[in-house]
Formats: structure tokens, sequence, C-alpha cells
């Protein structure tokens, strides 16, 4: 008992000091501003540092209650379906994992409330219906051995057809859906599902189709809002963003975040009952897994849990006003673009507090056995979220249309698939996905939303898009850092041949002879 505390200690230090080398950072960046060119008020600052606490709690019980449940539930129930071989149970139980696990994710609510005109029922219902759908493809990519890149191709071709169909205030929003729907739920349990599904596979493709889930079910939400916009025609598309909240002295700052907390535990139970029930009736009927590693499951569900309400609560109660009133007041000033270098910096650091991203790099340091490091992909995915940073804020100021930034990126990441190796495009496209997960829709998106409101743009046109665009440039950069691999590697081996030859060629005649 004693040894099993101690190594539950040390785990918990391990996912603090991976926390806080993620969040600070940032606290410090908002610091910097705060008491530099752009002043927050004395409530808002307490509120941000207050979250940041939540936020460091919440990602430290989320990292390790992923790793004890999450991942251990897909990885067993993906090589469970395939082990079954019965195409019509894959395809159903796939349809249902996708489905449920897409209503569990938080940030399907917060953009069901910003779509205007649309249910949010019936936004929630299309799109849990779209990731569902597109993990069923994502299945029979894996089960036929189906190139990843060609489908890519296909179905991006489709999207850009929709969104030229659709009404201009709803292309950023739909494209924003695609990033948001996969979060700190969807991620892990899809990303262990590839990983078990793959596994009954022994050829030598079977590692990079472990990867690619993520990617083609980020698609379904995409097109779901875009068929929705068709569907319902909305006239009046107006987005009224939260007040910022006026807190005058630290009760009212504690009762703030009292108040929000109830909602949030109860969101979070309702989200993760889905997966709780199925993962219930998935150990009755094949009775996989043994008594301890239930038991294990179980503080694994207790720890994400509470993560999550920590996290959430800490990032939309503390960060959400923080980074609306950084926008306002850093674009109000007299030189305007110097947001665009300040929210290249911000991103840079942001994307390593998402939840997701930690759970991403580790899956894929481990799957490649250290071949493509968490240090490697943490940083090509930070200078490719600095770099969309820098692209939105551009919007925001100029109100150019996002067709001009995501078309030219999708191409370029789709061109540059064919010419690197199959697992970094399937990394790069799930990537996409990850970067762009609750500290985007709950800071940026606010920071960008500040900004507009500042500069006198639209909203809904100007500064959604963000997520879209922090989706987009992973693609790209990733893969960036596959071609850099492709070319060492072919480097080494010519270096090799080439000492080889050497070698050969210093050797005696007699010794040749006998080789």
């Amino acid at each position: 008992m004693n040894f099993r505390t101690r190594k539950m200690k040390e785990k918990l230090l391990e996912k603090l000091n991976e926390t806080l080398k993620a969040v600070l950072p940032i606290i410090g960046i908002v610091l910097v501003l705060c008491f530099t060119i752009a002043p927050l008020e004395p409530g808002i600052l307490l509120a941000f540092l207050m979250g940041a606490v939540l936020l460091i709690a919440g990602m430290m019980f989320f990292t390790l209650g992923v790793e004890m449940s999450m991942t251990p539930i897909g990885e067993n129930v993906g090589t469970c379906m395939t082990q079954t071989k019965k195409l019509w149970i894959m395809v159903l139980l796939s349809f249902i994992l996708g489905f449920i696990v897409t209503l569990s994710e938080p940030d399907l609510q917060v953009l069901a409330e910003q779509v205007p005109s649309v249910p949010n029922m019936v936004l929630v219902l299309s799109v849990a219906f779209g990731v569902g759908l597109f993990l069923v493809s994502s299945l029979l990519r894996i089960m036929f051995n189906i190139t990843l890149a060609h489908m890519l191709i296909g179905l991006y071709i489709i999207v850009f057809a929709l969104a030229f169909l659709a009404p201009g205030d709803f292309i950023a929003v739909a494209f924003d859906a695609g990033g948001v729907t996969t979060g700190p739920m969807t991620v892990p349990f899809i990303m262990a599902l590839g990983i078990g599904i793959s596994a009954i596979r022994s050829d030598e493709r079977a590692e990079d189709d472990s990867f690619g889930l993520v990617a083609l079910s980020s698609v379904g939400p995409i097109l779901s809002v875009l068929v929705l916009s068709l569907i319902y025609h909305p006239e009046n598309v107006e987005y009224v963003p939260d007040s910022i909240p006026d807190i005058s002295n630290s009760v009212e700052l504690w009762k703030l975040f009292m108040e929000e907390l109830p909602a949030y535990m109860r969101e979070m139970a309702v989200s993760l009952l889905p997966i709780i029930v199925f993962f219930v009736i998935f150990q009755i009927i094949f009775r996989r897994m043994q008594k301890r590693m239930l038991i294990k499951i179980a503080v694994g569900m207790v720890y994400t849990y509470a993560g999550l309400v920590l996290f959430l609560t800490g990032v939309n109660v503390g960060f959400m006003p923080a980074g609306n009133y950084l926008g306002q007041v850093i674009a109000d000033n007299p030189y305007k673009w110097v947001i665009v270098p300040i929210g290249m910096i911000i991103g840079y650091f942001i994307v390593k507090a998402e939840p997701a991203v930690f759970v991403l790099t580790r899956q894929v340091e481990d799957i490649t056995s250290g071949t493509i490091t968490s240090g490697a992909m943490s940083l090509s995915l930070s200078i490719g979220v600095a770099v969309s940073l820098g692209l939105a804020m551009i919007r925001v100021l100029t109100g150019i249309s996002i067709f001009w930034f995501i078309i030219p990126g999708y191409a370029a990441a789709l061109i540059l698939s064919f010419f690197v190796p199959k697992i970094f495009t399937a990394i790069a496209f799930d990537s996409g996905g990850v970067a762009s997960g609750p500290m985007t829709a709950t800071f940026l998106l606010p920071f960008a939303m500040g900004a507009c409101v500042s500069v006198g743009g639209n909203i809904v046109t100007d500064a959604f898009g963000v997520v879209a665009m922090v989706a987009m440039t992973p693609l790209i950069t990733i893969q960036i850092l596959g071609l850099v691999f492709e070319i060492n590697s072919r480097r080494a081996e010519k270096a090799e041949s080439a000492k080889a030859a050497d070698t050969f060629r210093q050797l005696p005649d007699n010794e040749i002879i006998e080789l």
C-alpha cells in the first residue's frame, strides 16, 4: 500500500512539474503586459491568477486521470472490436463511441451557444452525428489500408465546395467547430481507440494508421455546421460577447468562482456519464479487464472528472475575461499592429497548456519508440500556433476573409502529405485538432473578440476563425518536421553506405576474396 501511495505521489509531482512548465510562461506574459502596455483592472487580474491556480490543479489531475482510465478503455475497446472480426459490430460500436464521446466534449456546448440561428440541441446532435460517421470512416480506412492523404483531399474538396455555398458569416464558425470538438475528452479516447484497432494488424503500416482518427473526426463538425447553415439560412447573424465581470473585492471574486463551480460539476458529470455507461456495458459483455485494472480505471475517472471541473472553471471564469480585456486594451492603443507579435508570443506558449497536447506528444513518443520526441513535437506545435495567431490578429485588424488563409494553408498541407513519411501526415492532421482545445476557445478567441471590438470589426467574420487558424498551421509545421526527419535519415543512410564502401575498399585483396 505504501509503495502504491508513493508511486501515486511521484506521478502527481511529475504531472505538476509538466503543468507548471506549460502554464507559468503564460502567466508571466500576461503579468508583463498588464504592468506595461495593457493595464488590467485589479479584479480581472485577481480572477486571472485564481483561474491559473485552478487550471494548474485541473491539468495535473486530468492528465493523470486520462493515463489511468481513458487510454486503457480506448485501447481495450479498439482491440476487442477488431477481434470480433464482425464488420457490422465494429461499425456500430465506432459510431456509438464517436457520438457519445462528442456529446461529452465540454467545448461543444460553448460552441453551440455562440452559433446564431441554429437551436443548440440541433447543432450538438448534428456535430456528434458527424464525428460518429467520420470515426466509422476512420475505422474502415484502417481495416482496408486506405491512404489517409487521399481521403483528406477528397473530404476537403467537399468542405470547400460547401463553404463557397454557405452564408459568409458561418464559414469561420464552421471551421472553428472542427477544432473545438476535438478537445480534452475526445482526443485521448479516439487516439487510444486507434492504437487498439491498429494493434490487431501486424503489417508495417499498422503503426502509421494508429494516427489519423482525430484528423478525420475533425472534418465531421465542419461539414455538419456548413450543412446546417444551408438548411437554416440565417438572416440575422449577430454575436454578442459575454460582459466582463465587475469585481470590487476578494469576497466577490470568491463568489464568482463558487457560483460557476456547481454548473461545471453538473456539466462534467453529464459529459462523463455516457462513457462510463458504455464501458460498464462493454465490460459486462466482454469481461476483458481484471478487478485490479477496473479499480485503477475507476480512480482514473475520478481524477479525470476533478481535473476537468477545476480546469474549465479556471479557464472560463478567470481566463476568458482577462483574454477579452487584454485584446481590447492592446488593440485600443495607437500602435495597433503590436497585437500581431504579442499574439504570436502568447500562441507559442499557450499551446503547451492544452490538456490534449500532453496526451498526443506522449503517445507519439511511445508509439514511435522515441523516434519522434515529445520535445520536437511540442516545438513544432508552438511554432505553428504562433504563426496562426499572428495571421489571426492580421485578420482582426484588416477584416481579410478567412478563405485567403485557409485555402492556401490546407493546399500546402495536402501537397506536403505526398512528400513526407505517412506517419507524419497522420500525426500532423491529428495535431490540428489537438492544438485547438479549451485554452484556445477560452483565452485566444476572447482575446481576438476584444481586439475586434476595439478596432470596430465584425466579431463573427473577423474574430471567429482563430480556432480554425490554430487547427491549420500545425498540419504544415509537423509535416515540415517530417520532411527534415526524412532528409536527415537519407543523409545518414548515404553516409553509412559510403563509410561501409570505404571500409570495404581498404581491405586487403585476400580478405575481399574470402568475403
